[in-house]
């Protein structure tokens, strides 16, 4: 990995900052590269409140969406609540369907089966609103591209009312009203919600007309938190403040949903933040519609009986160890594929197999790019068609480079770093080789090996349990508020080093501060490969974050390593 050390921020304001907040100067400077360089700034940042939330009606059609569900709540009308299969989907329809039923109101909840009806609002779906006499659909964190299949419902006379935050084609659906940040005619200061984050929204909005207290809405705030951390979407502004209040309710084990307080406790952390939901409560929930079905995710999140959450989470628990066998069996046969076509120097990863399992091909994507550092896409058979989840790098907007390859494509749809996509399978070649093409042109002038970004220098003698607990204050972490990356130079190893876990794969050791004579117990993930850097009395440099081992009831700082380099080749 290339490190890469962050601009460094105005040491002026890096003093002032220190003196005002009483910390020390990495902490200021962490604050100050987020662009929080006052006191004011430092105190809505560290205490995020509820109240500057923005009023959900800033939202294009939100009105249109409260008086429709009003007349539904007026007349004790039977909704359909319609999201995708993945956790910003399923975590949205649980947290519309309680919602709504909190109002009286008869809900079927719907997700579309993976492989028998694919991604977004279905026609099987509106077949079933229409079956059940349902003539309103609440679509979640999909719709905004289902042209076809509103006009189908509003043949139907069934009316849509759209909660999505992908990002609109030119021409939008028909619906009664479509809430989407993202719409080029809509002015809500937020543009970064995830798809529950809408639907948290709408019912904020209906919570303020019907004059109900915001506590109507707390017991919400847990699935926003596991949405906004899965779905990676920016922790800054409102779903900072989500967040923030979510992981409260998700950590209060008292009130905390009985299927979920089961996978938590199975985790052994006294306390969860943002990425324990990402690597321990995301992939079980995203696990029911990659191996079986998403209800099984949504019946988990609300179910309330503590006998029956135990055995869907045993069933969620089983579906992701059955993802992770059938996820690492398929990236070593796309490995082995990209070997035996030659295309390791390849500008782009795009392999296909028909047989391989539809609902992993994302995360197996994901673990080429681990080898291969580069745009990857992995194909598999869908009914009569292929399907592909698209994965990218840093700087390289995968979204736009299939906007180029639209010739050869059924359809498509995501994000700058993660997209899906189907076409027929008499297209896979030559979509292949023109994907290749524009990954080839758009990605000239990128770097092509992985960046690891370094927030700051820090000496040992600087790590203290109160430096941590500030640092902590800055959760929740991820996207535009990352945990902090730290290097520490001219380290050594005190001769522990070894190998550790399945496969031998990570590396655990001590790592020595000879100057401050303080020493911490580190582990690599993924890193047994570097244990010949620990060459004796080497001189090392550990890009790292600081993390907190727990332990049969114990806990301990440990430095949890990113990459290991000999202390001369590191330059900032």
């Amino acid at each position: 990995m290339n490190w890469k050390f962050k601009t460094a921020a105005s040491k002026s304001s890096i003093d002032s900052l220190s003196k005002e907040l009483k910390i020390n100067e990495v902490l200021s400077r962490l604050l100050v590269q987020r662009g929080i360089d006052t006191f004011d700034k430092a105190k809505h940042f560290f205490t995020p409140k509820l109240e500057d939330l923005h009023d959900p009606f800033l939202m294009k059609d939100m009105d249109l969406a409260v008086e429709r569900l009003l007349k539904a709540v007026e007349v004790q009308e039977k909704v359909m609540v319609f999201g995708d299969y993945d956790v910003d989907g399923t975590t949205a329809v649980a947290l519309m369907t309680s919602f709504l039923e909190s109002l009286g109101i008869e809900v079927l909840s719907y997700i579309p089966d993976r492989y028998a009806e694919g991604y977004g609002v279905s026609y099987k779906g509106v077949d079933k609103a229409k079956e059940e006499g349902i003539s309103l659909i609440i679509a979640l964190d999909c719709g905004i591209k289902s042209l076809d299949h509103v006009n189908y419902a509003k043949e139907r006379d069934i009316e849509f009312i759209i909660c999505d935050h992908h990002r609109p084609g030119d021409e939008l659906p028909k619906a009664l009203a479509i809430l989407d940040p993202k719409r080029r005619d809509c002015s809500y200061p937020f543009k970064e919600l995830c798809g529950c984050g809408v639907g948290f929204k709408l019912a904020q909005a209906m919570t303020q007309k019907l004059e109900l207290s915001f506590d109507h809405l707390r017991s919400y705030l847990d699935l926003c938190a596991i949405s906004i951390g899965s779905d990676l979407v920016s922790v800054t502004g409102e779903n900072r403040i989500l967040a923030f209040y979510g992981l409260k309710e998700l950590n209060n084990r008292e009130e905390v949903r009985p299927g979920l307080k089961i996978i938590m406790e199975q985790a052994n952390r006294p306390y969860f933040t943002l990425t324990d939901v990402i690597f321990v409560i995301g992939p079980r929930i995203n696990a029911a519609g990659r191996m079986k079905h998403g209800l099984f995710a949504v019946e988990l999140l609300l179910e309330t009986d503590p006998i029956q959450a135990e055995k869907r989470a045993a069933e969620i628990n089983a579906f992701n160890s059955e993802r992770r066998e059938t996820d690492q069996e398929i990236s070593e046969l796309a490995l082995q594929q990209i070997k035996e076509n030659k295309e390791e120097e390849c500008p782009a990863t795009v392999v296909y197999d028909q047989s391989w399992h539809k609902g992993v091909i994302g995360i197996v994507a994901s673990r080429l790019i681990e080898t291969y550092y580069r745009p990857t896409l992995v194909f598999t058979k869908s009914g009569d068609k292929l399907a592909a989840s698209a994965r990218s790098i840093k700087g390289f907007d995968v979204y736009k480079a299939l906007e180029q390859c639209t010739e050869h494509l059924l359809q498509f749809g995501g994000h700058k770093y993660a997209a899906g996509l189907t076409l027929k399978l008499e297209q896979y070649e030559s979509f292949k080789k023109r994907f290749i093409e524009v990954v080839d042109q758009m990605g000239k002038s990128l770097d092509k090996t992985p960046e690891l970004s370094i927030d700051s220098e820090l000496s040992f003698d600087q790590i203290d349990d109160k430096f941590y607990r500030i640092l902590n204050r800055m959760e929740p972490f991820g996207p535009d508020n990352e945990k902090p990356v730290f290097c520490s130079k001219d380290l050594i190893d005190t001769g522990y080093a070894k190998a550790i876990g399945k496969d031998s794969k990570h590396l655990k050791f001590q790592a020595k501060d000879p100057v401050a004579n303080k020493t911490f117990e580190a582990i690599g993930f993924g890193l047994a490969p570097k244990i010949s850097c620990f060459e004796e009395n080497a001189n090392l440099a550990l890009a790292y974050q600081l993390d907190k081992n727990y332990f049969r009831g114990s806990e301990s700082m440990q430095l949890l390593v990113k990459d290991i380099k000999g202390a001369d080749s590191i330059e900032n």
